[in-house]
């Protein structure tokens, strides 16, 4: 019972802290192993085009960060397809949330490749939305 209480005491003295809004960000930073060779690439995705990687084709939805003042997280709706030489349709392979702090929760599993998310970030140039504000959230 005492633990119940001060749970309860330090949930209401933050209320803030549970429930901090991320910040969506236009580009995804991805790694990609080639089990095959063992080459690591970093590549950049923006969120809406697909990339390619080997046979695959990555198209981020979403991508999303915590504001600094936060633990740092990033998060990201990916699709992956794999798209065979001569086949004329793509096979998805995943649809879901990747997480930068915890690739393995929910992992790409290809006998060839391995995708994980690395960062959310900004495009070079542009400001980054403040967290919150209602321009950040329009622009999803």
């Amino acid at each position: 019972m005492r633990g119940f209480a001060l749970a309860a005491a330090l949930l209401l003295a933050s209320p803030g802290a549970a429930l901090a809004e991320m910040t969506p960000e236009p580009v995804a930073l991805l790694q990609g192993l080639d089990k095959i060779t063992a080459r690591i690439s970093q590549f950049s995705a923006a969120v809406g085009t697909p990339v390619r990687f080997g046979t695959l084709s990555i198209r981020v939805r979403d991508c999303e960060k915590n504001p600094p003042e936060e633990p740092p997280e990033s998060a990201a709706f990916v699709e992956i397809d794999e798209m065979r030489p001569g086949e004329d349709t793509a096979k998805r392979l995943f649809s879901g949330w990747m997480f930068a702090s915890s690739p393995a929760l929910s992992a790409l599993e290809h006998p060839v490749y391995d995708v994980n998310l690395l960062d959310c970030k900004a495009t070079s140039g542009s400001p980054r939305a403040a967290s919150g504000s209602a321009a950040a959230k329009d622009a999803r």
